[in-house]
């Protein structure tokens, strides 16, 4: 009888560990993919307009101003001073530079005029503002 019991034992000294690593990468997956997903800028309630949707292209920068009067580059809080250089150097690497102005609808205007004349003293053209169509 302890021969049969060490001849079971034997047969299990092997784990399968490929399910579990399979397991384990698509957790892996399933954890990127969510965490990319949730990172999408700062949530601001936008001005309603009759304007058609402008779409961003890959290459351009978002800034959003929120209802405090808070300033994000791409969704990393700036200082006017930062936003200059910041764009300073986009604006070397990409002389078309576009940028996209999100801001709250209760937004201080002298935040959105400061951001504004910085995009104008870089020489920033392409300046599309994000705004809800209406209903």
């Amino acid at each position: 009888m302890a021969g049969d019991v060490k001849g079971d034992l034997q047969a299990y000294d092997d784990i399968n560990v490929t399910p579990m690593l399979d397991l384990a990468y698509v957790l892996l997956v399933v954890f990127i993919i969510m965490t990319t997903a949730s990172v999408q800028g700062v949530r601001v309630t936008e001005p309603k307009t009759m304007a058609a949707n402008n779409l961003a292209k890959p290459q351009t920068r978002g800034i959003t101003i929120t209802a405090d009067g808070q300033v994000y580059l791409d969704a990393y809080p700036v200082s006017m001073d930062q936003l200059r250089d910041n764009l300073a150097q986009y604006k070397a690497a990409n002389p078309a530079l576009p940028v996209v102005l999100k801001a709250d609808a209760a937004a201080q205007y002298d935040k959105v005029m400061q951001v504004l004349e910085i995009a104008k003293q870089l020489d920033i053209t392409e300046i599309g503002l994000a705004t809800k169509r209406l209903h």
